[in-house]
């Protein structure tokens, strides 16, 4: 989760997720939307990548990359989890019910 909130620090970072949030794209589409040179770019990418925010597919040549919706969404529920009553109340039935569950299988 730490590598997501430092990969989340960076304003670049945010923006990118928010352009990849439409939808899959290459780095060179990516780099289209911004004043950066390509190796920063790729930088970016792989550091969003690393921290497990995004998908890589590769076709032929080309690598395309889209956004780790299940694990970012993942990676904020665990960290917002303690500030939320309601979401400490579900873990914690979570937690009880784990062990019957492993019974039952």
């Amino acid at each position: 989760m730490e590598k997501a909130f430092k990969a989340l620090a960076s304003t670049p970072r945010r923006r990118m997720l928010n352009h990849l949030a439409s939808g899959p794209m290459t780095v060179g589409e990516v780099a289209s939307k911004f004043d950066m040179a390509m190796p920063s770019i790729s930088k970016h990418i792989s550091v969003l990548h690393d921290a497990g925010l995004l998908h890589r597919q590769k076709r032929g040549q080309e690598v395309i990359y889209s956004i780790a919706a299940d694990n970012l969404a993942n990676s904020l529920y665990a960290f917002l989890t303690p500030f939320c009553p309601e979401a400490r109340a579900l873990a914690a039935e979570r937690k009880l019910a784990a062990p019957h569950m492993e019974d039952e299988e």
